[in-house]
């Protein structure tokens, strides 16, 4: 039996908690509790049931919103405890049914999205201080794991049927794709020998073995299991610097004017090219008097500058991401006074340490990420007009080529690019390095002319002898050479320059992240692709119909 792939559809990632669906949130104190309790008939799409707590995107969705709502409308939450409202199961994972049914790419951005959720957990306990635990209080399996190994800490029910296990290999013919493989071994340290055996079983490890194996930190009898939890979650609050009495800002919805080749949004806007397979992703500087005192973030809450920009071009990544498949290069501008910019980044850095703005700048280092993990080409134009200055300066660094235009006898229209903090490490990329770093290869020399070139407005010729950028036609030449990149990107196999890309922007340095995205994900890529897993015969696509999948047994 195989299953026709299902047409594409438009997808929205705004959500709140009053439209959710497979997600319960509750706070008490400086302890939120995410309960996974999937609806069954709750998939983004026609075609599959969500059986045994199995999630898609649209579960995703809510979690990704669930755990911004935590970060900045609860301030007081110092844990989040991570379980499941079903009797006996925490999560089985991906829906293989709706895997079996979906077009490769929806495949592909449905894994990408899921790291970077997955990813987002691990980013808020490092760096805001908002730890999570895994309460396990029944069968947990391939994605299900994945989740709890994204936490802080694991605590499995000692049920003597519950286990973890990561049965994509032997049951699906594919790999763990959310990060399973990576953090099994980078994160918990299990031995490969171990990881192997348990990676090739169906069944799970369960009891004291899972704790011997380091798959999880704790087990509990069903009648200690919801004091163990507490425990813990008490344990990991402990250091946290989240605030006990601070007030939370509400995340008002996103609001954007959909055409049918844009979208507009307060400080983002994008146009879409169709003929040349482009879309212009404009970031504008803030406008008007902006807050400089804690009083005035307060108040501005989620329109304040730096954050309803962080949610509106995390909006605009994943709109394009998912619904705009054929667009496979994405021009990066940026437009309005740069001294606006610098100034609101030196708000930022000077309230760093208070809990609104650490999470706001913890929401545009995940969007400048999501950017650099995009499976796009990205042009960044330096233009009349343009504020690539401090944050918005990252946009021009996280492109593959930048151009600036050299206007040498047109001082005053001539563009500029300015540095300051935000580009030596506040917004790191996914490996831990600014951006600037992984340019240069960390090597000091011109790291330190970068750095004494801050705060001065750098025109062409300045930021291309410090290699800032990586062109800088004049006028005459300009319109011509920006085409002519365009037109032969455009020509080129986008499957190549996806690779391409990955390697260039992830060089030297690894860590777990970029071996999530640039190994595991392109593995499973891969094996995504190969018959032994959606073929006729294969794995995920003989799934439930009592058949037995036909691998290619040629090693390749």
């Amino acid at each position: 039996m195989t299953h026709p792939t299902l047409p594409p559809s438009r997808i929205d990632y705004r959500t709140d908690p009053t439209q959710y669906r497979h997600w319960k949130l509750a706070v008490d104190g400086a302890v939120a509790r995410l309960s996974l309790d999937i609806a069954e008939d709750g998939g983004i799409r026609p075609g599959y049931k969500l059986k045994l707590n199995s999630y898609d995107l649209g579960v995703d969705i809510e979690l990704h919103d669930a755990l911004n709502r935590v970060r900045f409308e609860h301030p007081g939450v110092r844990t989040v405890i991570v379980t499941s409202a079903k009797d006996r199961i925490f999560c089985s994972g991906a829906n293989i049914f709706m895997l079996g049914v979906s077009s490769h790419a929806w495949k592909v951005n449905f894994c990408k999205f899921t790291n970077e959720t997955r990813n987002g957990i691990e980013d808020s306990s490092k760096h805001s201080g908002l730890k999570f635990v895994a309460a396990v209080n029944g069968a947990c399996a391939g994605g299900g794991y994945e989740l709890a190994l994204a936490c802080d800490e694991i605590v499995l029910v000692d049920d003597r049927s519950s286990a973890v296990s990561l049965p994509e290999v032997p049951l699906l013919g594919v790999l763990p794709g959310t990060g399973g493989l990576t953090r099994v071994t980078d994160k918990r340290h299990v031995r490969h020998d171990l990881a192997d055996i348990f990676c090739t079983s169906v069944e799970g490890v369960r009891g004291q073995r899972a704790v011997d194996w380091r798959l999880v930190d704790r087990i509990a009898k069903p009648a200690q299991f919801a004091a163990a939890v507490s425990e813990t979650a008490a344990r990991l609050a402990e250091d946290s610097a989240r605030p006990a009495n601070a007030q939370g800002v509400a995340l008002t919805r996103v609001e954007r004017e959909e055409g049918a080749d844009s979208l507009r949004y307060a400080h983002v806007s994008v146009d879409i090219d169709r003929t040349r397979r482009t879309a212009t992703i404009t970031v504008k500087a803030p406008t008007g008097a902006q807050p400089t005192d804690i009083a005035g973030i307060e108040a501005a809450g989620a329109a304040w500058w730096p954050l309803a920009l962080a949610r509106q071009l995390d909006d605009a990544i994943l709109n394009l991401r998912t619904n705009e498949l054929d667009i496979g290069t994405w021009l990066l501008k940026t437009e309005g006074d740069a001294q606006a910019v610098l100034a609101s980044d030196a708000t930022l850095i000077t309230h760093q340490d208070h809990w609104l703005v650490r999470e706001t700048i913890g929401a545009l280092r995940r969007t400048f990420a999501r950017l650099d993990v995009s499976s796009r080409s990205l042009f960044a134009l330096a233009e009349p007009g343009s504020a690539f200055a401090g944050s918005l300066a990252e946009l021009a660094f996280a492109a593959d080529r930048t151009y600036m235009l050299a206007l040498p006898d047109d001082a005053e229209r001539a563009p500029r690019l300015t540095l300051n903090e935000f580009n030596f490490g506040l917004l790191p990329m996914v490996n831990d390095q600014s951006r600037l770093q992984r340019r240069f290869y960390e090597e000091a020399a011109p790291l330190e002319a970068a750095r004494a070139a801050a705060g001065k407005p750098l025109d062409a010729d300045a930021a291309l002898a410090l290699g800032l950028v990586t062109a800088a036609p004049d006028d005459i030449d300009w319109d011509d050479e920006i085409r002519i990149a365009i037109e032969e990107r455009a020509a080129m196999s986008p499957d190549s320059l996806t690779g391409l890309e990955a390697n260039l922007r992830f060089a030297s340095k690894e860590n777990m992240n970029t071996r999530i995205f640039g190994r595991l994900t392109a593995w499973q890529n891969w094996i995504f692709n190969r018959p032994n897993a959606v073929g006729d015969k294969g794995a995920l696509k003989v799934y439930g119909t009592g058949q037995k999948a036909g691998f290619d047994l040629n090693r390749v």
